[in-house]
C-alpha cells in the first residue's frame, strides 16, 4: 500500500539556499536539499487500485505555471515546536492548484485533509525542540530569500511510513503548461515496496 502526497519540486537553486539555513539546532533533524518540496495535498496510505484512478484523474489538471517565492521561515507547534520550515509567499495559482487537486481527491473518496493548507517548504523536524532555540534560530535568520522560481509541473510522490524528510520517490509528474490529451498518462508502477 503505497502512501502518496502531491507536491510542488523545489529546484535546485532554491534548495541550495535552503541548505545554507541548516545548523544552529541541537534538536533537528535536517531534511536532505534533495527530498525539500512543497506539499500540495496529504493523500495518505491506499490501495493501487485507487492510486491509479488518482493518477488519471490528476493528469487532466490543466493550469498554466506560475512563480513561487520562498520567503521567511517559520515554526510548528508552537510552545513545543516540532518543524521549522521556509514560507511560501502568498500566491492565487497556486491555492487553485492546491484548491483542485483537493477536490479531485474527495471526489476520488480519499477524506478531506483536516489541516488548513499552509504553503511551506519543510527544512527540520524537531526532537524536543525548545521554543527558546527554535525563537533564536528564526530571528538570526528572519530575512530569509530564495530566488522566485517558475513551477512546470506538480509531482506524486510516494514515501515510506517513517517521521518524515525522505527519501521520496516520484511516481508520476503532471505537467502544468499542457493540455490533458497533449500528455503521456501512465500507469502508477506502486508494486508492494
Amino acid at each position: 500500500m503505497p502512501r502518496l502526497f502531491t507536491a510542488l519540486e523545489i529546484p535546485r537553486d532554491a534548495a541550495m539556499s535552503l541548505s545554507f539555513l541548516r545548523g544552529g539546532l541541537p534538536s533537528a533533524r535536517w531534511i536532505d536539499a534533495e527530498n525539500y518540496h512543497l506539499t500540495l495535498r496529504f493523500i495518505g496510505d491506499i490501495e493501487a487500485r485507487l492510486a491509479d484512478e488518482i493518477v488519471a484523474a490528476l493528469d487532466r489538471v490543466s493550469r498554466a505555471p506560475f512563480p513561487v517565492t520562498l520567503r521567511g521561515l517559520g515554526a510548528f507547534g508552537g510552545k513545543k515546536p516540532h518543524s521549522v520550515y521556509a514560507d511560501v509567499e502568498p500566491s492565487r495559482p497556486l491555492d487553485l492548484l492546491q484548491g483542485e487537486i483537493d477536490r479531485i481527491l474527495q471526489r476520488l473518496g480519499v477524506p478531506a485533509d483536516p489541516r488548513r493548507f499552509t504553503p511551506h517548504v519543510t527544512l527540520a523536524r524537531l526532537r524536543n525542540g525548545k521554543s527558546e532555540e527554535v525563537a533564536h534560530y528564526l530571528a538570526l535568520r528572519g530575512g530569509f530569500r530564495a530566488p522566485t522560481f517558475q513551477t512546470s509541473r506538480f509531482v506524486l510522490f510516494s514515501s515510506k511510513d517513517s517521521v518524515g524528510g525522505g527519501p521520496y520517490v516520484m511516481e508520476e509528474a503532471f505537467p502544468l503548461d499542457a493540455l490533458p490529451s497533449q500528455r503521456d498518462t501512465g500507469t502508477l508502477a506502486m508494486a508492494a515496496r
